[in-house]
């Protein structure tokens, strides 16, 4: 079957209570993925619930139980089609722990919608912002929503785009590319439709602006690389990875390998099928998100984190690496010693810093300081890394998607960065 459409990865984010989840519900209402039936018995749903208004939110979380046969995919993603376009998004709102799924949302996008509630830019508006960035997140699209709550009121929406332009240029975003759109979800305003509330606005509509957004270059000349994110052994087929495609192809018949597997020496196997979106399929590209059968593989073998290469090129287990790193959100500072757990892809390892090389100016990478005793808030650094169990991570040059990573402790990300040399575990 032909691809019609080019296919985008697309994330929402934005802090808690800004209608994300709202807004992607009727995003994909009005764009035909969810039909009349489906929304009014949501809608029941949410009544009884004592969650009246809440009906748009239910249609990502909803989704979870249509779980007809195996699981091939993250059952956050969903699919709907513009003009232009087919896009899956990622990662549905309800997950407790958000910024960890965001991250690895983020780290799978294309393109972000940065949702901004009446009330403006909030702290965890900030941390989006700059994670997006830090994961190769390059295109983003400014949804201002809640319009409805400032009557529509044009000085209101023009304060909340100043304040969305300054964070966005100041994590580095070409505010010119940016486009900050009013809308209004819970009632539909200039998501798919316009109702005529802002007559002031002359530009598109949430839809609209997603068909203005460009495909990336897909890294299809790169060797294969796809973080396993998930692992099931379905009945009657046997071990189905499923993961995203990062760079180069994964196709039927090929050998790959697993890295780091049990020992650190990586697991090989024979692909057998490939599936997307309940489609079989001969080959995968880079931005699919894919379940497929490997031959010659047990279920305890793989796990979330390992990444499948080919088994002349794996994927490359560092035992160091070094890295630009960022400091976010820590409550003191950081030195020699730490270790917290980091987000590579899909991975989640501990790793400890073992030299803090010198700190630079985040925008231009001049040195500041040669080997100093800590790092704060704010503080750009070159730092050698330590991970204490193996962990495939490449240089960010290489492999960009598979050498950025966000730095977590008790529930915060206090760091994020890229690696940009490796030692290799001999």
């Amino acid at each position: 079957m032909a691809k019609a459409k080019p296919h985008m990865n697309i994330v929402f984010v934005g802090h808690v209570d800004h209608g994300k989840s709202t807004t992607v519900g009727r995003l994909l209402y009005d764009g035909g993925a969810v039909d009349e039936q489906t929304m009014r018995k949501l809608k029941e749903k949410a009544e009884e619930l004592g969650k009246g208004g809440f009906e748009f939110a239910f249609v990502m979380d909803n989704l979870k139980e249509e779980r007809e046969r195996g699981v091939t995919i993250d059952l956050s993603h969903k699919k709907f089609s513009t003009p232009k376009f087919d896009f899956t998004i990622i990662d549905a709102p309800g997950h407790k722990d958000f910024i960890k799924n965001m991250i690895t949302g983020a780290s799978q996008a294309d393109a972000a919608v940065l949702v901004v509630g009446s009330e403006g830019v909030q702290a965890q508006t900030k941390e989006h912002a700059f994670l997006c960035k830090t994961l190769g997140v390059q295109q983003m699209i400014v949804a201002c929503n809640k319009q409805d709550l400032n009557k529509y009121d044009q000085a209101k929406f023009e304060a909340t785009k100043k304040q969305a332009q300054d964070l966005l240029k100041s994590v580095g975003y070409k505010i010119e590319n940016v486009q900050v759109i009013p809308i209004a979800s819970y009632p539909g305003e200039n998501v798919g439709k316009k109702l005529g509330n802002m007559p002031w606005y002359k530009g598109p509509s949430l839809l609209e602006a997603l068909d203005v957004l460009t495909v990336p270059v897909k890294p299809t000349n790169l060797a294969l690389r796809l973080p396993v994110q998930d692992v099931y052994n379905i009945t009657g087929i046997g071990v189905v990875p499923v993961g995203k495609v990062e760079t180069g192809l994964l196709k039927v018949g090929q050998k790959i390998i697993f890295m780091p597997g049990p020992a650190g020496k990586g697991v090989t196997g024979e692909v057998k099928t490939i599936e997307m979106h309940h489609e079989m399929i001969q080959e995968a590209e880079p931005g699919d998100n894919v379940g497929f059968n490997v031959r010659g593989v047990e279920k305890k073998d793989i796990a979330r984190g390992d990444v499948i290469g080919p088994a002349d090129a794996p994927p490359n287990v560092a035992v160091e690496f070094t890295a630009n790193m960022i400091v976010l959100n820590h409550p003191t500072v950081i030195t020699v010693g730490y270790t917290p757990v980091f987000h590579i892809h899909t991975a989640q390892v501990a790793c400890q810093i073992t030299e803090i090389v010198k700190k630079i100016n985040p925008a231009t990478g001049e040195t500041i300081a040669e080997h100093p005793d800590f790092i704060k808030n704010g503080d750009a650094a070159v730092v050698k890394i330590k991970p204490m169990q193996p962990l495939v991570i490449e240089k960010v040059k290489e492999f960009p998607p598979l050498g950025r990573f966000a730095v977590r402790d008790s529930g915060n990300t206090v760091a994020a960065g890229m690696c940009t040399d490796t030692v290799k575990k001999v």
